[in-house]
């Protein structure tokens, strides 16, 4: 078992260990009997009446999947599970076949070597507000009426629109009525909503209740597996419209097709038809286009018989003549006349009531939190046994789909980056800004990269009709270096064992998977279906006998040089992990100082440094084919 402590990973003798994993799966966000992926419409409101068993893969795939992502040296996999695969049937109602598999199919990732922390993934709140995550009896609780959404522009949902969907349109759901909406109930239900009850509860203390239990369901199926370390609160939590300074104006950076103001999300909710902001995003960044009109002829976002709820708490209203009027637009930014604080007054205490659920039914899980941009908020003690987990990507070549070497975007500043040596710097200046985040304001937690990747499909899936993926290749090495630069601990969006190059992850286009059985042409050789393996299977330090100083990898020539500075007193040997697959007739190695084994089964040097010598380094290159003439 390994723990957090300051800023790093330790396991039991004292020694640093570095986690490197990926999420485990892509399609998990979605049912897999009846299979809807999103593109799929028929089925899709049956939302009661669906299984996630089988998510990410079936029991019987497990060995094989496993076996694959250990001997690419995975030693981590963040593994999803949502809210709706554990409570879809109704509140309360759990899928006990679910929670059986999904016990089973955690088991067997620690047979493999794996550790495993559990997330608890959402994406725009539900899959029926164009993301994934909360079961649909949530939205009809709260009076929502998803069969509305499409005609009222309260969501861009794959499903319902069918194809083709708009690249990475998605986030723009956050802004828009439902996901805002149920996000604003969720997080503030009993400050901004306090009218609205649910089986005579409070919206706030339904929602987050039945959160909390759906996920300690989990936790007391998982309880004394020791490889499991932990839970992550809540996938990329949103404010809704909490904080939002004038609902008459637009302040979302998520910016793209149609961007009603929420003031004209309400309307559109209540059936008024709004002539709304166009956007469009380029390489010359995210640029105004036009305006559309929606007219929802009629529909409305919300249930017959169910009133706006803003409305009804005064937000707006009719005046005399009928017309639809905005009463408080700042209704979502003050509490009896000061600031709302979102981190402070919402984010923080949810965090805080779901740590203390957890860890009353396992007093020794990590919690993994996503959220750290504003002072701690978190005593010492309360810090202890978390870690800082916040999701990075390139934004280029994320939102463009384009390997670009030469330009990305300082997500700090807004300001774009060129040339090469600028982008690779960028990288790992952004990247380290998260370690000063837990440093100075959420007291010394570790920090893990939750997620980060790269689209495969980039160049409009060029790579997929020419075999050439030299493209991808490029852009995983150039991320890796970047994230190996601060020796950051990470899991890579993302493993899916159904990828195809037709529908990528099976969710709103996303083709971020290191695997697809479309690219695999021998079913024999755990490596046929790799994605990028040329960069993204290397060595690397697995657990180190003190603190590392520097790490380099040659994607030309396959050299790997590390050097680390021993901790005195600690004699427990550093283990460095070398793949097979760059390696295929074997590899030459050289240590500074000690003595080493190779653990050829485990792919594992394990070398013992001289406590005499301070620094210590360690060089692998490949070794040469025999030629016979």
């Amino acid at each position: 078992m390994i723990k957090p402590k300051g800023m790093d990973f330790l396991d039991q003798q004292g020694r640093k260990v570095l986690l490197r994993g990926v999420n485990l799966g892509g399609s998990s966000k979605t049912p897999y009997k009846p299979n809807l992926p999103s593109h799929i419409q028929d089925g899709f409101f049956d939302h009661r009446n669906v299984s996630f068993t089988g998510r990410p893969f079936p029991l019987a795939e497990a060995d094989r999947h496993y076996a694959r992502l250990r001997s690419w040296g995975f030693n981590c996999l963040r593994f999803l599970t949502t809210w709706e695969a554990i409570e879809h049937e109704g509140p309360g109602i759990y899928d006990e076949e679910y929670l059986d598999y999904l016990y089973q199919v955690v088991a067997k990732a620690g047979e493999y070597g794996f550790y495993v922390f559990i997330d608890p993934h959402q994406d725009v709140w539900s899959r029926f507000t164009g993301g994934d995550g909360a079961p649909g009896w949530t939205l009809e609780a709260a009076g929502l009426d998803m069969k509305g959404f499409q005609a009222t522009g309260a969501a861009i949902v794959h499903n319902t629109q069918g194809d083709p969907y708009p690249r990475m349109i998605w986030p723009t759901n956050y802004a828009k009525l439902a996901a805002a909406t149920m996000f604003t109930l969720f997080f503030a239900g009993n400050t901004f909503a306090p009218k609205t009850k649910v089986e005579g509860v409070p919206v706030q203390d339904y929602l987050q209740s039945h959160y909390f239990n759906a996920i300690r369901r989990v936790a007391e199926k998982l309880r004394g597996l020791p490889h499991v370390l932990g839970y992550d609160s809540l996938n990329e939590p949103s404010p809704g419209w909490i904080g939002w300074g004038d609902l008459a104006q637009q302040q979302t950076l998520a910016k793209m097709g149609d961007t009603p103001t929420p003031w004209q999300a309400m309307q559109l909710g209540e059936g008024i038809p709004q002539e709304v902001e166009t956007w469009k995003i380029g390489l010359r960044g995210i640029r105004k286009t036009g305006k559309r009109r929606i007219d929802p002829k009629g529909k409305r976002a919300w249930l017959p018989g169910h009133k706006c709820i803003w409305r009804a708490h005064g937000v707006w209203d009719y005046d005399s003549t009928g017309t639809a009027r905005l009463g408080k637009p700042a209704y979502f930014s003050q509490v009896a006349g000061q600031p709302v604080d979102f981190a402070r007054d919402f984010m923080t205490p949810f965090l805080k009531e779901f740590t203390c659920q957890i860890r009353g039914v396992d007093p020794e899980a990590t919690v993994f939190i996503e959220y750290g941009d504003k002072p701690s908020l978190w005593t010492n003690e309360e810090a202890k046994n978390m870690v800082y987990a916040p999701h990075w990507y390139e934004p280029v070549g994320l939102m463009l789909k384009r390997y670009l070497p030469w330009v990305t975007f300082d997500q700090e500043r807004k300001k774009i980056v060129l040339g090469r040596h600028r982008v690779r710097k960028q990288m790992v200046t952004e990247l380290a800004r998260f370690q000063e985040q837990s440093r100075l304001l959420l007291g010394e937690m570790p920090v893990l990269i939750g997620e980060t990747g790269i689209a495969f499909d980039m160049h409009k899936g060029k790579a997929y009709k020419t075999g050439d993926f030299t493209a991808q290749i490029k852009a995983m090495d150039r991320l890796l270096r970047a994230l190996e630069k601060k020796f950051h601990n990470f899991t890579l969006w993302n493993y899916t064992a159904d990828n195809s190059n037709e529908r990528g992850d099976g969710w709103n286009g996303e083709d971020l998977s290191i695997f697809s059985p479309d690219q695999q042409q021998d079913p024999q050789d755990i490596n046929s279906g790799g994605r990028a393996l040329e960069a993204l299977v290397r060595p690397w330090p697995r657990r180190i006998a003190g603190e590392p100083v520097k790490l380099k990898y040659y994607l030309k020539t396959k050299k790997f040089s590390f050097r680390f500075r021993h901790q005195p007193g600690l004699d427990a040997p550093t283990e460095i992990f070398i793949p097979a697959y760059p390696y295929p007739h074997g590899f030459e190695l050289w240590v500074s100082d000690g003595s080493f084994t190779v653990d050829t089964a485990a792919r594992l040097v394990r070398w013992q440094h001289n406590p005499n010598r301070e620094v210590h380094t360690i060089r692998i290159s490949p070794r040469q084919p025999k030629i016979d003439f």
